[in-house]
């Protein structure tokens, strides 16, 4: 089949990170500094992306400002006409540190936070970093960056997604995303811990609503859809292989950011091929593009069209086979793994304030 050129590289420069917040995604077996690739190859990277067709790349980890070369890789990129987003918790950055990313290109910072207090967000993100995050926060502002913003939402900071809202205005977001709790990694294996009720998730997309009417016009504001709550799939990075990939701290170059999981796959690295040969020729990328694959109930499926089948590495991580129709579908043979999961969350459970 015919493969239309990726729209976004997502950099991960590497795995280290100051906080330790229970609902990452990164894999519980993280790539060492000695795994990382080296300057050389994640500039050699950039221009394979940009003659791929490349458009925007996304740097992050972990966290990208313990890379010292981080400025030299924005440069490069901007000079190869990407655009160019930093993802960052926000600790390690210094007004000087702002101005050389400034100066190099930076077209935009996303900053996350964990909670709308400083109490419950350094409980939730493992140290004291939530003045921190405000003050890197003015800084961004202060050098005339874009300032975009993302929470990860769980059963211990739903009750506060209003609050959060305004802090993140306060704070001078254009754009703030708030994600549902998505079950990969460091977040499925603590799972029981984040989970909430039904009646949190339904209270707080509430709430939500409420604030768009408020701060709709001053910051967009994204709800992302909890997986675990829904009865259809959420569209597959929109298709296997379709629209961006990701390169891992080690080159492991893969379809979106957690298909390493897919412990069936092998995944090409790019110390060994060229990233064109891996986006239109490997293996690991074909898998699962186009609807070829699919078993049933997915091939005759008119909602193919619309979600691929679902997530690819949910189906694996829950069911043992990435070909299965995502679990989250209410029409998949396995759905009661869902339901089943959603069930033992009771909202007398749901007591935590902070």
């Amino acid at each position: 089949m015919k493969v239309s050129a990726p729209y976004a590289l997502t950099a991960e420069m590497t795995h280290r990170c100051p906080l330790q917040c229970g609902y990452c995604s990164n894999p519980i077996e993280l790539q060492k500094r000695e795994n990382e690739l080296p300057t050389d190859d994640w500039l050699r990277l950039l221009e394979e992306a940009s003659e791929l067709g490349v458009v925007q790349v996304h740097f992050t980890g972990g966290e990208p400002l313990l890379r010292p070369d981080l400025e030299q890789l924005i440069r490069r990129a901007r000079d190869l006409g990407l655009y160019v987003n930093l993802i960052s918790s926000g600790v390690g950055l210094t007004e000087k540190r702002m101005h050389k990313l400034t100066e190099a290109g930076t077209d935009s910072i996303q900053l996350s936070i964990q909670a709308s207090t400083a109490e419950l967000a350094d409980r939730i993100g493992g140290i004291k970093a939530h003045e921190i995050k405000r003050k890197a926060a003015e800084i961004i502002r202060s050098a005339g960056m874009t300032l975009n913003m993302n929470v990860v939402l769980h059963r211990h900071n739903l009750h506060e997604v209003e609050e959060m809202i305004a802090l993140c205005a306060s704070w001078g977001a254009e754009r703030l995303e708030l994600a549902n709790t998505q079950y990969y990694g460091w977040a499925l294996a603590n799972r029981d811990d984040l989970m909430p009720a039904k009646e949190q998730v339904m209270a707080a997309e509430a709430a939500f609503y409420r604030a768009r009417e408020r701060y709709g016009k001053q910051m967009e504001l994204i709800w992302v859809l909890p997986d675990y709550h829904e009865n259809l799939p959420k569209p597959c990075m929109g298709g296997w292989g379709k629209l961006s990939l990701t390169i891992s701290p080690n080159g492991i170059a893969l379809p979106c950011t957690v298909a390493a999981s897919i412990q069936t796959l092998s995944f090409e690295s790019v110390k060994d091929r060229s990233l064109s040969w891996i986006w239109e020729e490997s293996e690991s990328f074909q898998a699962y593009r186009g609807f070829d694959w699919m078993p049933e109930p997915c091939k005759s499926c008119d909602l193919r069209f619309q979600d691929y089948g679902g997530c690819r590495c949910q189906a694996f991580l829950l069911t043992g086979d990435a070909k299965n129709t995502d679990p989250v579908c209410e029409r998949s043979p396995h759905h009661h793994l869902i339901t089943e999961a959603v069930a033992v969350t009771r909202l007398s459970h749901i007591s935590y304030r902070g």
